[in-house]
């Protein structure tokens, strides 16, 4: 029996997944506050000091909610992430496109890389579809209060996850030389053409470019009904940042949802199988 052929669909987190940032729902509502003010927050601290936005963000979500007596644990961390809304189709699609791609002898796993926190995302209903989830997190004491961030993810350092994947250094995120290591079976190696990255904008550039450069293919997708979004997605195609660029509806039969099958397909013509080389 043909092995099947490992391929990786690769996707940013809000605004591609969910139609909002993952802190504009229930943590909104927890510190009583509107998304506009604080992102002005988060955007003012990290300027005044020159602060990365990941690790900006994650000192406000800590600080602003003790400033109010609300004393965060790992697991009222999660929990921000059951309320978490997505685009139409999205609950659905994971297991309906990898039951498409098992059809054609491939083998479809999911990952989430994002800028925001893992474990908000592991608190939403979709968590269980991914392979990992790579994004911000915070390390814990022994009573699950948060002291320090223990992996900040921004726009560029997403791309050393890409290079994780592919050589399935999944883990042990503290030691550099597990995704530098060079590999001589290259056979051991998920080819670079098996990747598709989905993003939104501007701060997926570096993955979208180093995904299609390599020989992959990335998608920008745009909030539907959203003109704004659209613009923005549709430079990124104009400019060769992306390679396709659809409406975030992820629903069977969409335009999004064919596009990916018919990368796939494109995918599984390049299998040769055992017949091929009698």
């Amino acid at each position: 029996m043909q092995k099947l052929v490992k391929v990786v669909f690769l996707y940013d987190f809000d605004k591609t997944l969910s139609p909002r940032n993952m802190q504009e729902f229930s943590f909104q509502d927890l510190i009583e506050t509107n998304k506009d003010d604080w992102w002005d927050d988060v955007n003012v601290f990290a300027k005044k000091h020159n602060m990365d936005g990941a690790l900006a963000m994650m000192y406000k979500l800590i600080t602003v909610t003790r400033q109010k007596g609300i004393h965060l644990t790992k697991k009222d961390i999660v929990n921000l992430g059951k309320d978490i809304e997505f685009f139409e189709g999205v609950e659905t699609f994971f297991k309906r496109i990898s039951d498409y791609a098992k059809e054609l002898g491939l083998d479809l796993k999911h990952y989430v890389i994002s800028s925001g926190l893992k474990e908000i995302i592991e608190g939403t209903k979709i968590a269980s579809n991914f392979h990992r989830i790579f994004a911000s997190q915070f390390a814990y004491d022994d009573n699950g209060i948060p002291f320090w961030p223990s992996q900040a993810v921004n726009y560029t350092t997403k791309t050393q996850y890409i290079y994780r994947i592919r050589k399935n250094a999944l883990d042990d995120l503290y030691n550099p030389s597990s995704v530098n290591e060079y590999i001589e079976c290259k056979d051991d190696l998920v080819p670079y053409k098996n990747f598709v990255y989905f993003g939104d904008g501007q701060t997926d550039i570096p993955c979208m470019r180093t995904v299609s450069k390599k020989g992959g293919t990335s998608i920008c997708v745009y909030t539907p009904n959203d003109k704004q979004s659209y613009l923005e997605c549709r430079k990124l195609y104009l400019e060769r940042r992306s390679d396709y660029l659809a409406p975030a509806d992820y629903t069977e039969g969409s335009e999004l949802d064919l596009i990916c099958k018919n990368i796939l397909k494109k995918i599984a013509s390049y299998i040769v199988t055992d017949e091929d080389l009698k």
